[in-house]
């Protein structure tokens, strides 16, 4: 009775999980929202960065470079601002080692010999060797800095409405922490351009319907 039982459960169509259901796709309009909010910033705050000391370094050369960039007005006192920018930086020095070992070796030889039957005047005995050994290791260590900077820009109410995610090994004539800070600032000045070729594409479009 228990057998019976048993192989009745077993014959049982097994339950399979459910596959995932596929990711919906990003809503276009509400991209589109959100990217032209951009453009309602005026005064921004950026907010202390996590990541450890050289966070506020980093802060401190963000700050420098939108001031630069002239895209908003950037204020100290968060009760005054628009939009905030918050994330994560950090500076980090580590030594990066590379290190070979080539080797060559060579040996030969030849001996030619007597018959040792004959006399002791015939025996003549000749013996040639060459041996050859070398090698070489090379260690190289070099300190790098590698920074990177993930920050977000937040409305007042909460929303994120622009973000970017940015890392340097040093530039030509800055070192890691100014480069990764100018990335910020030209990622921002590239995508406040496109919100504003939205903006004028969707004016004109507007302006034909009417």
């Amino acid at each position: 009775m228990l057998a019976a039982l048993l192989l009745a459960l077993f014959l049982l169509p097994q339950s399979q999980p459910a596959p995932p259901a596929p990711a919906a796709p990003p809503d276009p309009e509400l991209e589109q929202a959100t990217t032209l909010r951009l453009l309602e910033v005026r005064r921004v705050y950026v907010d202390r960065l996590t990541g450890g000391e050289t966070a506020a370094q980093i802060r401190d050369m963000i700050i420098a470079s939108l001031q630069s960039a002239k895209l908003f007005i950037l204020t100290e006192n968060p009760d005054k601002a628009d939009a905030f920018l918050r994330g994560s930086a950090e500076d980090l020095i580590f030594t990066d080692t590379y290190s070979s070992s080539e080797s060559l070796s060579a040996r030969a030889s030849s001996s030619i010999g007597s018959n040792p039957d004959r006399t002791a005047s015939d025996r003549r005995g000749r013996y040639a060797g060459v041996s050859v050994g070398e090698q070489e290791s090379v260690r190289i260590a070099e300190r790098k800095h590698e920074a990177t900077a993930s920050v977000r820009l937040v409305s007042r109410d909460g929303d994120v409405l622009w973000s970017t995610t940015q890392e340097s090994m040093g530039a030509k004539f800055r070192g890691a922490s100014a480069d990764v800070a100018d990335k910020v600032t030209r990622q921002l000045i590239r995508d406040l351009e496109n919100a504003r070729k939205l903006k004028k594409s969707l004016d004109s479009n507007r302006l034909r319907r009417d």
